[in-house]
């Protein structure tokens, strides 16, 4: 027997649609490629996004067409986002720091039939126009603008065709597992691997990352996601914020830590998310202005580790409670958020802290495991201290890439996401390292990430740190230590190596530190690890071994 309740499918469209009716004076805030600010609110969001679903039916798109955006966190992208998913069409983030034949190559493999972007991507859509013939509309995200329309004659610009549509549009209804936005990994070798998601999927997750113990997210909440919208949605932050009704403030493209400090002080944001570096980028900023960040309730950090030092210093220099999250692309792509429980609050803070340094706990909807590393199926005893190949499952998971009919999971259904790491028996999570980042020396495991974040936390020193495997004579690798000093450091190799002498064993200590001026980025903040170790990878070779 079947419960006697009814049944509505989880739309996309029900979310901006319960923000519109709930929550319509709600700002959202937003600053355009030109650098002025526009402010919103939900309900015009809305309005305009049943008014662009309009025109893109009017250009012949058809349901789940691919419809690409290269754009930044901005109100127009916001309204494109809900009037393509919301019309059963599929929203292809793009981001806009791939390789130009990255580029090209996603294009082409989603079968886009429109591109939205802003002007500042302009000179990227001339270069790759002629090899994307699949693409039939180019559709500035801006008003009129002559030297766009110059350099693209063909080109249609979002205002003029929002402007002749109404806002009488009706959302179609139909299956929740129907494809709703693709995002494409930001592998480095390859090329990147599309992950589907449904609206299912995502709606799901826009209630998995709201909930207390994930970022306890509220119509209280003014949200600034400085994490862009082409990286795996924004981390589904902006349907979070139409579910709940939050505040908004969309930073567009001036992502340092000077405009990021002066947008949080002016719309006094709450919450905030970003990778690392544009903490880093923003702690510089407030301690040069003077600004004590007061709005700050908490941020979180995700796509790559976060030091110790950066948690205190959110803490006790700002009272701001850092949530460390994890997740992938593929996992949509909260997999945990380092929330306390109860049985914490009675730890002193520093043993707070250690706990908050890991990557946090799966919440409903998510489950994880350790498989052994060499033979990759055995389970390991979540006990905090064996490692293993972590595995996950959940609601909005990856079952398969996008255009590939392989299943993208192990024999019995899981997800492996290519990380080593231990779990506690509460769930908590802690990374060592991606696998193909680990260093074998001499036969044992050495965690890039472990000896990464001991020297992030060398007394401000460093602005960032890789930790790479390179060629040894004797012991196969061993780490050598690749290190950005702040411009006022003289921090020196001695001195640094020294600092690890009593936070790991000697044979784990890197063998060499060499400073450099930059350490190259991904499209998404990460560390190109590979580049690294294609330059340095034989400096120890001609080094007397020990």
């Amino acid at each position: 027997m079947q419960g006697r309740m009814m049944f509505q499918p989880l739309l996309i469209s029900s979310l901006i649609e319960h923000a519109a009716q709930y929550h319509g004076d709600t700002a959202v805030i937003s600053k355009n490629t030109d650098l002025t600010m526009t402010h919103t609110t939900w309900l015009q969001i809305s309005d305009n996004a049943k008014r662009f679903a309009q025109a893109l039916n009017q250009m012949g798109i058809q349901a789940q067409d691919c419809v690409a955006t290269i754009a930044w966190n901005n109100h127009r992208h916001l309204e494109a986002w809900y009037a393509i998913s919301g019309n059963e069409m599929i929203c292809h983030t793009i981001n806009p720091r791939l390789f130009p034949e990255q580029l090209i190559f996603i294009i082409n493999d989603a079968k886009d039939r429109v591109i939205l972007f802003d002007k500042t991507f302009l000179p990227l859509i001339v270069a790759v126009k002629a090899h994307i013939p699949l693409v039939e509309h180019f559709i500035c995200l801006s008003a009129h603008d002559a030297d766009v329309a110059q350099a693209l004659p063909e080109v249609k610009f979002y205002d003029a065709l929002i402007a002749e549509q109404n806002a009488d549009f009706v959302w179609p209804i139909f299956d929740e597992t129907t494809a709703s936005s693709l995002c494409y990994t930001s592998g480095t070798t390859g090329n990147p691997k599309g992950a589907l998601y449904s609206h299912r999927s995502t709606t799901l997750h826009s209630m998995a990352i709201a909930l207390p113990d994930s970022m306890g997210l509220s119509a209280k909440d003014v949200m600034m996601p400085v994490v862009p919208m082409f990286h795996v949605n924004a981390w589904g932050t902006p349907y979070a914020a139409a579910m709940v009704g939050s505040t908004l403030v969309l930073p567009g493209p001036g992502l340092d830590g000077t405009s990021l400090v002066n947008l949080i002080d002016q719309y006094q944001v709450s919450i905030a998310l970003g990778v690392p570096t544009i903490w880093q980028g923003l702690l510089t900023a407030a301690k040069k202005l003077g600004s004590q960040l007061s709005s700050m309730k908490r941020n979180v950090v995700g796509g790559s580790a976060c030091p110790a030092s950066m948690i205190n210093t959110f803490k006790d220099v700002y009272d701001c409670d850092t949530i460390h999250a994890w997740g992938m692309t593929e996992t949509s792509p909260l997999g945990t958020a380092a929330q306390l429980k109860a049985k914490h609050l009675q730890l002193s803070d520093a043993e707070q802290v250690k706990v908050r340094l890991s990557q946090g706990r799966p919440p409903f909807g998510v489950s994880l495991r350790l498989c052994d590393q060499e033979q990759g199926t055995d389970t390991i005893k979540a006990d905090g201290e064996q490692t293993g190949n972590l595995q996950i499952k959940g609601h909005w998971i990856i079952d398969a890439y996008f255009g590939k009919d392989q299943s993208a999971l192990t024999s019995d259904g899981w997800f492996d996401t290519g990380d080593i790491a231990t779990l506690d028996a509460d769930g908590y999570l802690r990374i060592s390292d991606r696998a193909k980042d680990l260093i074998k020396s001499g036969g044992e495991w050495i965690s890039s990430v472990e000896l990464e974040n001991i020297a992030l936390d060398f007394n401000h020193d460093i602005s960032m740190a890789a930790v790479i495997a390179a060629k040894h004579p004797k012991w196969d690798e061993r780490p050598v230590l690749i290190a950005v000093r702040h411009p006022e450091s003289q921090l020196t190799e001695i001195e640094i190596l020294k600092y690890y002498a009593d936070k790991v064993a000697k044979w784990q200590i890197p063998d060499k530190v060499i400073f450099v001026e930059s350490i190259p980025l991904n499209g998404t903040g990460k560390m190109l690890k590979k580049e690294l170790r294609e330059q340095f990878e034989n400096v120890l070779m001609n080094e007397p071994s020990s």
